[in-house]
């Protein structure tokens, strides 16, 4: 991406952590609702895969957050168990893929094929730009210092606008 465009957005962010641990925070149920959602539910051909069990491509999922009471549904498009995975996310794509560096690893989120209504410039990209820049600051500060930086005392589901105002959704 030579600039900035409305279909699409990258972040990155250095974890000093073992490239396998990163992988296994998006990669199982397990991991990802360790730091990132309430729940995660994966299931291939109908069967709902283990917590610990990594996905695979073709996968189907089912999302939810704390202090949101939507859930998010979608495919694994790609998993290949060690540094990068791509998922269909909110009508476009998020791809991570995780690189070695001295004594971390970038990780590289890929948020792309955005459609560029008005209404999605507003919610995925802006909203997901601003959403994946705490998640990723969230890992980090649990992987590299044992805590967690979400909401999750504090109910914000009946708070207007709480979504785009709150910081730690």
């Amino acid at each position: 991406m030579s600039q900035l465009t409305f279909d699409q957005f990258t972040k990155k962010i250095f974890i000093k952590a073992p490239k396998e641990k990163l992988y296994w925070c998006w990669g199982t149920s397990e991991g990802i609702t360790s730091w990132f959602l309430s729940e995660a539910i994966y299931t291939a051909n109908g069967k709902q895969r283990e917590a610990n069990e990594k996905i695979q491509a073709g996968d189907e999922y089912s999302w939810r957050w704390h202090n949101w009471d939507g859930q998010e549904t979608g495919k694994v498009l790609a998993a290949n168990g060690t540094d990068f995975l791509e998922v269909t996310f909110t009508s476009s794509k998020v791809s991570v893929t995780l690189e070695d560096h001295d004594k971390a690893v970038l990780l590289i989120l890929k948020q792309h094929e955005i459609p560029t209504d008005e209404e999605n410039k507003l919610n995925i990209h802006h909203g997901c730009s601003n959403g994946w820049t705490f998640w990723l600051a969230n890992l980090k500060a649990y992987l590299e210092h044992g805590i967690l930086l979400n909401e999750t005392e504090f109910d914000l589901r009946n708070i207007p606008l709480s979504g785009f105002e709150f910081v730690n959704m």
